[in-house]
Order: C-alpha cells, then sequence, then structure tokens
C-alpha cells in the first residue's frame, strides 16, 4: 500500500468531499484518492451543456478488470507493439488513473488523458501516491482532437461508451492516435455505443478480437465485462 501520509493538493482539499478507495490487485496495491460521492459532482449547468456527467469520479470495475489485464498481459503487449520505439502509451477517459498506473507498472510512459480537468487532478495525485511521482495528465475533447497529440503504440481505455455519439468520434480519436502495428485495449461492460464503436472502427480499417472476459458472480447483479484488443488490418 502506499504511503497515506502524502499531502494532498489544496485546491482537491478545497473542493471536495473526499474518500479512500483501496486497491489490491497483484502487483499495484495503492489507495487512489476520490470523491465520496458522485452524486454531489452533478452540474445541471453541464449537462444542459454538452449532457456532461461526472463519471470519473467512481471506480468502475471495468477499470480494475482493464489494470489487472495489464498487469499481467502489458509485458509482451509492451514486446510486441514498442520492440523499436519509445514504450509510450495514451489513456482516452482516464478518471482517477487506476489503469494508467497499471500501464506505468509495466514499462510505459503514459499520457492520461480526460475530458474533465478534475479527473486529471485527481490522477496526477493518485499517481504521485503510487509511483512518488504525478500522473502526466492532459484534457483531451474528443470532438475537438488536439493536432499535436502525437501517435502511440498503445492505446487504452475502459468504460468509454455509455453514450450512442460517441461511437464515431471515438473511433476517429483512435484513427488519429493509433501507431501503425499499435494496439488499442478497451474494457468494456456492455454499454450503448459498444457495437455501434466496433462497426466504426471496422470502417476505418481497424479490427478487433475479444481476448478476456469477466463474467459476473453468479447471482450478483453485475455486468460481463469483456477485453477487445484492436489493431489496424493487414
Amino acid at each position: 500500500m502506499s504511503d497515506g501520509t502524502l499531502r494532498i493538493p489544496e485546491e482537491i482539499q478545497r473542493r471536495f468531499t473526499l474518500a479512500e478507495h483501496p486497491i489490491e490487485i497483484p502487483g499495484l496495491q495503492v489507495s487512489l484518492l476520490k470523491p465520496r460521492n458522485f452524486d454531489d459532482l452533478i452540474s445541471e449547468a453541464d449537462y444542459v451543456r454538452d449532457e456532461r456527467l461526472p463519471y470519473w469520479a467512481d471506480l468502475w470495475a471495468s477499470s480494475e478488470v482493464l489494470a489487472l489485464y495489464m498487469l499481467e498481459r502489458g509485458g509482451s503487449l509492451k514486446a510486441e507493439v514498442a520492440a523499436n520505439r519509445p514504450a509510450q502509451a495514451l489513456e482516452f477517459g482516464c478518471g482517477l488513473g487506476l489503469v494508467a498506473l497499471a500501464a506505468e507498472r509495466v514499462g510505459f510512459t503514459v499520457l492520461a488523458t480526460d475530458y474533465y480537468d478534475d479527473a486529471l487532478l485527481f490522477a496526477a495525485h493518485n499517481g504521485e501516491r503510487a509511483n512518488g511521482r504525478p500522473l502526466a495528465t492532459r484534457m483531451v475533447d474528443w470532438t475537438a482532437m488536439p493536432t499535436d497529440l502525437g501517435s502511440y503504440p498503445l492505446v487504452i481505455a475502459a468504460d468509454v461508451l455509455y453514450e450512442m455519439r460517441y461511437a464515431p468520434i471515438l473511433a476517429d480519436a483512435l484513427v488519429q492516435t493509433l501507431a501503425p502495428g499499435g494496439v488499442f485495449v478497451l474494457a468494456d461492460q456492455g454499454r450503448i455505443a459498444l457495437e455501434a464503436f466496433l462497426e466504426e472502427t471496422a470502417t476505418r480499417g481497424l479490427e478487433h478480437r475479444i481476448t478476456h472476459r469477466v463474467p459476473a458472480p453468479p447471482g450478483v447483479a453485475k455486468p460481463n465485462i469483456t477485453i477487445y484488443e484492436m489493431r489496424w488490418k493487414a
């Protein structure tokens, strides 16, 4: 477990009621700092403007599954996609930073991005808790992708397809940022835009395969979580 005595940034202390979320998975033990209550952060003005909701503030099951997947498979992915180039990774929708932390543990240098500046505050701080230095972060809006973001041999995302409008814009963002020979790894629990996203990426020259599926425990009302790996068509 990381050192819980690390000073919390003043802006986070001032603006949020906070909670700790311990993570103990093989290869990564850390207590993530998060807002105590998702509902406290809902802004009517944000929702009216662009249907924005603070999904970043919760730690979703897909993030934990993808973090474990990266810890188990990330080394072989690194050897595959970054053998002759820097092992750089880009995360879409980083939230609290768990998946980016897992990717860094297996040797990737990660740029963690989100549509919420507040998510980046927490992700950077959680990186310092886990690794002794903040995660590198950047605010990225898929509808206005920055032209200087570059391309990456690994792009990762967990549970980002919860609105239908995201299917084509995320596909376009992926085409812009996934390097030739690279791989995109997605964890999804059957969100509404998943099938449309798979169709959109296929029309843009990418193909996918299911590599891992975590079923819901018997009698527990939780979704199955599926890991997809996506590459450029040969």
